[in-house]
């Protein structure tokens, strides 16, 4: 499982090294566009099955850590599905 730490702070989204792989080419070129936007996640059951929203600007620091080291095929229908999700008024949720 991978995480994102942004402005210094891990945040309780831990996830699979693909999906945390289709979401840094969605975060990073929306930051090359200098655009922010919402971030949202499905909490896991153990922290109380909630909904976590976070705003994501390109000034702020961000890092991505994946569990493992291999090479990540993306899939270009899912990453289109997760830009479209970033574009929307509800912001990207994976």
């Amino acid at each position: 499982m991978g995480y994102i730490v942004y402005d210094g702070e891990i945040l309780e989204f831990k996830v699979e090294d693909r999906l945390l792989a289709h979401l840094q080419i969605v975060i990073v070129n929306k930051f090359r566009k200098n655009e922010s936007f919402m971030f949202s996640w499905k909490e896991p059951i153990e922290t109380g099955d909630g909904r976590s929203t976070v705003w994501l600007s390109p000034n702020i620091g961000l890092r991505f850590k994946f569990a493992g080291s291999r090479t990540i095929e993306i899939n270009p229908t899912w990453l289109a599905a997760l830009y479209a999700s970033a574009a929307s008024g509800r912001g990207l949720y994976p």
